[in-house]
């Protein structure tokens, strides 16, 4: 089977590899605008359960959801090695969301990404591929759909 050979030497891509529970996912590192150590979540009443609140961050106020709740998982168990990802993003400005680790930063070619396909119900539709990093794999989230304001059902 052949590849696409028109394929630019610069089709790789930088991701941020984050650990959720035991599981590797990939962030696209475009839209990293920092990463920050856990701080003080303020609650705000009346949002979905998936945010935690806000953190005030040099000045700006931050919303911070929590992806594990978002993807239906346990709630987050805050260690020292978790971390809010600041994203920017820009129809929705900036937001804030709690991993467990932060642990590398990757290049990825488009020939190492496989493309989810098939049903996206659950984890899945926060997934747009998985990329394969020598013998390891990496979802790589769908950062639109995490971010989406829909409540899950």
């Amino acid at each position: 089977m052949e590849k696409n050979i028109d394929i630019a030497e610069n089709d790789a891509k930088q991701y941020i590899v984050v650990k959720i529970g035991s599981e590797q996912y990939g962030i696209d590192i475009s839209y990293i605008d920092n990463i920050v150590r856990m701080q003080k979540i303020t609650r705000v009443p009346k949002i979905q359960t998936y945010f935690k609140g806000v953190i005030n961050l040099r000045g700006e106020i931050v919303p911070v959801m929590s992806v594990r709740k978002k993807m239906n998982l346990d709630d987050d168990v805050i260690t020292n090695a978790s971390r809010i990802i600041i994203l920017k993003l820009e129809e929705k400005g900036t937001i804030g969301i709690i991993v467990d680790e932060v642990k590398e930063v990757v290049t990825l070619c488009t020939d190492e990404i496989d493309k989810t396909s098939g049903s996206k119900d659950g984890k899945a539709m926060f997934i747009n591929g998985v990329g394969k990093h020598g013998d390891e794999l990496i979802s790589l989230f769908e950062i639109s759909s995490i971010v989406e304001e829909k409540e899950n059902a």
